[in-house]
């Protein structure tokens, strides 16, 4: 594999895992938020990744295929004060799971990291193999 690869194969991951932490992001911000007028909660969203061939020495890289929504019914909370609540004193918030989306960041977050470094590693070889050609 050309070391130009190496930079097209972790991009892509930073990439994809990039717009992971959007959507963990977007989860997180509306994890309280209550049903709308329509009745409608904020559902979670989940990045689905597939492969892609990358020349055809068998590398191999990362892109997002779809955001999905997850289809899990909100939580509902007796409430018969709120603003938003229904015919029976109950507000449906959203389907947000915080410690999950917690774990999802952190999974995502080591995975941007780690592919950086790969980056980082293949520049650092290539400068070295500059110098090697430089004579100093």
């Amino acid at each position: 594999m050309s070391m130009m690869k190496i930079f097209n194969v972790a991009g892509s991951a930073v990439s994809a895992q990039s717009q992971r932490l959007n959507t963990v992001a977007t989860n997180l911000a509306n994890a309280d938020t209550v049903a709308g007028p329509d009745g409608q909660s904020f559902k979670a969203r989940q990045v689905m990744f597939q492969t892609v061939a990358m020349g055809e020495q068998g590398a191999a890289g990362v892109k997002v295929s779809q955001v999905i929504e997850d289809q899990t019914p909100g939580r509902k909370v007796h409430d018969p004060k709120h603003p938003q609540a229904d015919a029976d004193g109950y507000v449906t918030y959203s389907n947000v799971n915080a410690v999950e989306e917690m774990v999802n960041m952190m999974a995502a977050s080591r995975s941007y990291q780690n592919n950086v470094e790969v980056m980082n590693t293949a520049k650092t070889l290539l400068l070295k193999t500059l110098q090697m050609g430089s004579g100093s």
